[in-house]
């Protein structure tokens, strides 16, 4: 402890070599003890790295410094260095499209850089169980470990690896089981266990990472298969488990990972909507990338369909926030029924025949033409319908109602992008939500970063521990609380009293 704070993953002293007395027997043992006393520090162990460059230093005229990384047991002295060499640090959120990457100043206590390139295992598969299925054999595997593996140490080389001294990293259960080449072969069948539980803190030379060799890797815990490093990064990070109020924690990427909780529980699930709500099921769909549609209006009396695209490029397809903007819109405007339908009299220059039914024109330039088709509604308005329920079964598990819910926060672009008064039009977040909706941004790096300042094993045991895991599968409540949500926004709209007050004026 430092102040009453929690250590940071790397600690930089400044020394000065006249003030340390050397003692008649032990280098080493002079540094400690001038550490010990002046710096309130308790036992650490050196490394050879340091244990070399100590008698010339200890002996030299200049001002020098001591790095030190914390690992679970204790603190590590891990270099020895010149006043200006840099000590960084870098957290990395290895995500199944995109891998984020935050590199830290110790020292400054500031963020350098934060930036995302594409992860290069989508070669293998969009999605990650056909990468699963592929890594089944050794050979696939490690050669997908590898291609992540290059791809990572491409961006630390080009961060100057050699002054990273730590790297926290998280990922959903998959990738770090492909990143660290754990075998996956049970990690799709029934009960789908991963290897481990608790990864813990490796030496940069395990990993194979380009870092400084004396940096340690730190990789975040999984609670199960479906909630990885990256949900308990996402939790660290808004730091539910501390809460006296319930609320819910809401990540939307390849499932929809939902928690409950508050400092004396976390109830949670994951869900299939994820691919829906990030346009998965749309011919036209896409996750958040340049020239996707994030933003939708309607113009009826105008024929206009007014948007948005991510970096202003040309639209090439839409994205999760932007349909559900558009699917609100649709049922406002009377284009949408209740079930799902598209109504032609409503717009008939928008809503046109193809061969697979009725569809609703977004976009077209002679070239691209995009679409959102009435098979599509059906199947997104079910994975609308299985976000609310699993909202409402939590709550119901908890003992809750909604309005027992201090906050709603929404992690990743989704959570960023999405307009929740047409999520609550549609009937998928409760009304509620309205007014307690807070955005969290891609909350799993920012833990991951939030590590490297607060470096907490503890902490991140406790929430991982606290986790109780609900599995829809197997709970018939679910299905009869889907039931009623096949429709917009509801079956009983006593449920979303703003939305039917709408309906009633319209």
């Amino acid at each position: 402890m430092r102040g009453g704070c929690i250590e940071p993953a790397c600690r930089v002293i400044k020394l000065n070599p006249k003030d340390i007395e050397l003692l008649d027997r032990f280098d080493a043992e002079s540094l400690r003890s001038f550490l010990q006393r002046t710096f309130n520090l308790g036992e650490f162990t050196f490394s050879l790295t340091s244990l070399r460059k100590l008698p010339r230093f200890l002996r030299q005229e200049k001002p020098f410094k001591v790095v030190f990384v914390k690992e679970e047991k204790g603190l590590y002295l891990a270099d020895i260095l010149d006043e200006e060499r840099p000590v960084f640090g870098l957290a990395i959120d290895l995500g199944s499209t995109t891998i984020a990457f935050y590199l830290y100043d110790f020292e400054r206590e500031n963020l350098l850089k934060e930036y995302s390139i594409l992860n290069p295992q989508i070669k293998y598969g969009e999605d990650i169980l056909t990468r699963l299925y592929l890594a089944r054999k050794s050979e696939k595997l490690e050669e997908i470990r590898l291609e992540t593996l290059k791809a990572i140490n491409k961006e630390v080389e080009r961060l100057n690896g050699e002054s990273i001294y730590y790297v926290s990293l998280c990922g959903n259960t998959a990738m770090t089981h492909l990143l660290l080449g754990l075998p996956v072969n049970y990690l799709i069948l029934e009960p789908y266990p991963p290897v481990a539980k608790w990864y813990g803190v490796f030496r940069a030379l395990e990993v194979e990472f380009k870092v400084n060799p004396e940096g340690r890797i730190f990789i975040f815990p999984s609670a199960g298969a479906y909630f990885g490093g990256d949900l308990i990064a996402g939790l660290f990070f808004v730091e539910l488990h501390k809460k006296e109020e319930p609320s819910f924690f809401i990540d939307v990427g390849t499932n929809a990972e939902v928690v409950l909780g508050n400092r004396d529980f976390l109830l949670a699930c994951a869900g299939a909507a994820g691919p829906a709500l990030e346009g998965g099921i749309f011919s036209s769909g896409c996750k958040a990338e340049p020239g996707a549609i994030y933003k939708v209006s309607l113009d009826r009396t105008g024929n206009q369909v007014h948007f948005e695209t991510i970096a202003g490029k040309q639209p090439k397809c839409i994205c999760g926030s932007a349909i559900i903007d558009l699917m609100a819109q649709l049922f406002k405007e009377g284009v949408l029924s209740q079930e799902g339908k598209l109504i032609k009299e409503s717009w008939r220059e928008r809503v046109i025949e193809t061969e697979e039914g009725m569809a609703f024109l977004v976009y077209e330039d002679g070239q691209n033409k995009i679409l959102i088709k009435e098979p599509e509604i059906k199947a997104f308005i079910r994975s609308k319908g299985a976000m609310f329920c699993i909202l409402s079964l939590l709550c119901e598990k908890s003992g809750l109602s909604f309005e027992d819910v201090e906050k709603f926060y929404f992690a990743g672009s989704f959570g960023v992008n999405i307009n929740v008064s047409s999520a609550v039009m549609l009937g998928m977040l409760p009304e509620s939500a309205l007014d307690k909706a807070e955005p969290v941004g891609n909350s799993a790096g920012l833990g991951a970063l939030k590590f490297l300042k607060h470096a907490d094993f503890e902490e991140i045991k406790r929430i991982v521990d606290s986790i109780t895991y609900l599995e829809l599968n197997t709970e018939p409540r679910f299905m009869e609380l889907l039931t009623g949500a096949l429709f917009i926004p509801h079956v009983n709209l006593d449920l979303f009293p703003r939305v039917k007050s709408l309906m009633e004026r319209s």
